[in-house]
């Protein structure tokens, strides 16, 4: 499975984005699907998940309440609808795939490049 994320930009605080992760590979639709984050000087962490076959995701609690996972398996794609977006949003924002429904990063055993949310304050 490849992954290529995408919609990342330069938004204002209280803007919103929308990201999506597209996926090359007939086996997509059985894997569960993480976003994650990386902002500068700090480890990746966890911003939301979804199952293999959709349904509510998880979300961090830094996120919830303003970010919403979904996915078209139809499409191969992955969305995270980002509203409200504060400063400490910025961020590359990373999608990844893998058989486990996780909040952990070693769950996840594909990974596509980052796409970069700047949030100005």
């Amino acid at each position: 499975v490849q992954l290529q994320a995408s919609g990342g930009g330069l938004v204002q605080a209280g803007g919103s984005l929308r990201l999506s992760c597209a996926a090359s590979g007939r086996t997509f639709s059985s894997y569960a699907v993480g976003w994650f984050r990386q902002a500068p000087g700090k480890e990746r962490e966890f911003v939301a998940a979804i199952r293999y076959s959709g349904g509510g995701g998880y979300y961090a609690d830094s996120v919830k309440g303003r970010f919403t996972i979904s996915r078209d398996n139809t499409k191969n794609t992955v969305y995270l609808q980002m509203n409200s977006l504060k400063f400490d949003d910025t961020a590359v924002y990373y999608c990844a795939a893998g058989p486990v429904y996780s909040t952990q990063i070693s769950s996840y055993a594909y990974w596509g490049k980052g796409t970069l949310v700047t949030v100005s304050s």
